[in-house]
């Protein structure tokens, strides 16, 4: 039986292990982890821009034939502009607080795989929310390897800085406990190809439901 289907198969059936009025599966006690994932069973990426949470969630959606979605497109959407310009005209405390409405719906629906915001860990409701509703899948990735991958790009607006490098490192280490805090999984994504980082998701996916 292919990997997708074995995991969207597990995904179902051993995410749902009843504790009273609430049904949780718990992966081993592991840094890096969370003691109980919820078993609404949306998929959520984390991590800092040039992580690759978007091209890596659009990939793992079509193995797992489930509907994708990137928060910041959105929110790009239900605004009809850009991010860099709602920055602009409201600040970042105005985006974040649109980013936590759209947190807030998504973890209202199920069979998701998300593509979150760089930022959507800073508030801690909308960490409650993603471990409240699924499992947290964090790609971590260094710093001078998020500069590359980001420099060239005009729609990253806390960038848009004398010197990039550092406020990545910055972000990085205000970021990286966060995205830690609210893992099930951590997957380092080096600079190897794409489709092999979406296999070893789907290998740390599939370890979990089988356990």
């Amino acid at each position: 039986m292919p990997a997708g289907t074995v995991i969207r198969k597990c995904l179902l059936q051993y995410l749902t292990r009843s504790t009273g009025d609430a049904a949780f599966y718990r992966p081993p006690d592991s840094e890096g982890y969370n003691q109980a994932v919820s078993t609404t069973n949306n998929i959520y990426l984390v991590g800092m821009p040039g992580a690759g949470k978007t091209t890596i969630g659009r990939q793992l959606a079509r193995r797992l034939q489930r509907t994708f979605v990137d928060a910041d497109h959105e929110i790009e959407t239900r605004t009809g502009v850009r991010i860099p310009l709602i920055f602009d005209i409201e600040g970042e405390q105005g985006f974040r607080d649109r980013e936590a409405k759209v947190i807030a719906d998504l973890a209202g629906a199920t069979n998701l795989i998300v593509a979150t915001g760089g930022g959507a860990v800073l508030r801690p409701e909308n960490r409650a929310a993603l471990n409240k509703s699924g499992t947290v899948v964090y790609l971590q990735a260094a710093p001078r390897l998020l500069f590359e991958r980001t420099r060239l790009d005009p729609n990253r607006p806390l960038l848009q800085v004398e010197n990039p490098m550092q406020k990545i490192e910055e972000l990085f280490a205000q970021r990286d406990p966060l995205y830690r805090e609210v893992a099930d999984i951590v997957v380092s994504s080096l600079g190897g190809s794409i489709s092999h980082l979406v296999k070893q998701l789907e290998r740390e996916l599939q370890k979990r439901c089988a356990a």
